[in-house]
């Protein structure tokens, strides 16, 4: 069976992996025939959101403990996991994918990626893997192609300044449709907007499902960028 990771960021849209994205993909992977493996790096979130309210609160949470309440505790340190185990790799939105798997959230075209994350995504890379990156997720591979001085493109759908920011890290930014997807075919890098653009679930998922499709495709024919 094709094993997928899915590097959640948390719990929470704002704090953390987006819930409906890392559902979506969940369930596109299993109506798929994959096995998905979620991970997520045992550390602090850089804050805790209510909610209810969007504002901060004086909480201290895990990244790792709070992604096991979408994976309902069978979920991996990410500090364990390698390339050799995977076949293919997805990245769910969320902010705490641009809070927490890297800064981008405050540093922008200068994020730092974590180290886990970063040597997970450049062991994919390297190994011709696919990779899937889901609404604000090709920030956290755009900062990786960049510290590789690899190029690359990828989609965040039509925002101009987080476009531009991707674009600063050295990616070309391909504007999307929110039901549609970026095909890198040299880097085997899949990319969706998702809730970057998406008013209902059922938009997200149009494109969440596609990329899916793609990675699976991806990883079964054994597709490979060029040399």
């Amino acid at each position: 069976m094709t094993k997928v990771g899915v590097l959640l960021s948390g719990c929470g849209v704002f704090d953390g992996a987006e819930i409906h994205e890392s559902v979506i993909t969940l369930l596109a992977l299993d109506r798929g025939g994959a096995e998905a493996v979620c991970m997520a790096p045992d550390v602090p979130q850089m804050h805790v959101v209510n909610h209810r309210t969007g504002k901060p609160t004086e909480e201290t949470r895990n990244v790792l403990d709070e992604a096991a309440r979408i994976a309902r505790g069978d979920i991996r340190d990410l500090a364990e996991v390698s390339a050799d185990q995977l076949d293919a790799l997805i990245l769910p939105g969320g902010f705490g994918a641009a809070k927490n798997l890297c800064d981008f959230a405050v540093a922008g075209a200068e994020a730092r990626v974590h180290p886990d994350v970063a040597r997970l995504l450049g062991e994919m890379l390297t190994a011709k893997k696919p990779v899937g990156v889901v609404c604000i997720a090709p920030a956290v591979m755009a900062a990786v192609l960049r510290d590789l001085e690899l190029d690359g493109d990828l989609t965040i759908g039509t925002d101009a300044d987080t476009a531009g920011n991707l674009e600063r890290m050295g990616v070309r930014h391909v504007p999307c449709a929110v039901e549609e997807t970026c095909v890198d075919a040299e880097r085997g890098v899949v990319s969706t907007p998702a809730y970057m653009l998406a008013g209902r679930i059922s938009e997200a998922a149009a494109g969440i499902e596609k990329l899916v499709d793609e990675v699976l495709t991806l990883a079964r024919t054994g597709a490979e960028a060029p040399a």
